[in-house]
């Protein structure tokens, strides 16, 4: 049986923030039709391997491939319209636009019309149709981070960067998001995942790469990692 090819290469990168060197050698990999979630402390890198991946922070030395296409050093607006869409750490909606409006912000990178996109996303999120008038800065952060997904789904994206989906949400809506995760997933979209809530990553990932310190100390599956002592005891707040 062939082995799959993957759809996301980072090699041997190398990030830094002024004196700090934030990814250390990192290396990974994220397979075409996989949820990969990479878990660690604050601190360890992780939300600094997306933006290295969506160009939004670039890396020093070392090389990220998109379908065998090295991409790190073009601009973010390049990287968007090559298939790699960013829902980033604390949601960014543009508050003063509404919820359509920012849906249609999501597709700037895209030629053609949208009205499939606007679709699939009320069909994801229908609290999204609910509020599709609203602005986007009166709304809750549920619905906020519902937005925040939704907008990155109008690219189209081949791999979907998602940072922190659950911060700042109840359980509930936790448990939301993570459905819709996996029903994303499930169409066809590859996903890296960072997420503090390791064990609702590693219930909806297939692999998963731990970091510490900008440096990847252990990668294995999902299922590996959540049954790994060492793993349960500092992230799955096991003693």
């Amino acid at each position: 049986m062939t082995a799959p090819q993957p759809l996301l290469e980072l090699d041997d990168l190398h990030v830094y923030y002024g004196n700090i060197h934030a990814l250390q050698g990192l290396t990974l990999h994220v397979n075409e039709g996989e949820v990969v979630t990479l878990i660690g402390s604050n601190g360890a890198g992780k939300s600094t391997t997306l933006r290295a991946i969506s160009s939004t922070h670039k890396p020093r030395t070392g090389t990220i491939k998109l379908a065998g296409r090295e991409i790190q050093a073009m601009a973010p607006h390049n990287v968007v319209a090559l298939g790699v869409a960013h829902a980033p750490e604390g949601r960014h909606v543009f508050s003063r636009l509404s919820v359509y409006e920012n849906l249609q912000m999501g597709a700037f990178s895209r030629r053609g019309p949208i009205t499939d996109d606007v679709a699939r996303v009320y069909d994801l999120f229908p609290r999204l149709k609910e509020r599709r008038t609203q602005k986007a800065g009166t709304m809750s952060g549920g619905e906020q981070q519902m937005l925040a997904i939704g907008r990155a789904l109008m690219a189209r994206p081949k791999v979907l960067l998602l940072d922190e989906p659950s911060m700042g949400l109840s359980p509930i809506l936790t448990e939301q998001i993570f459905k819709i995760i996996t029903e994303i997933n499930g169409q066809g979209t590859t996903v890296l995942l960072v997420e503090q809530n390791a064990l609702m990553a590693l219930n909806v990932a297939q692999r998963g790469y731990v970091l510490q310190t900008g440096r990847i100390v252990l990668s294995d599956t999902a299922a590996n990692l959540a049954a790994n002592p060492q793993v349960r005891q500092a992230y799955l707040g096991e003693i």
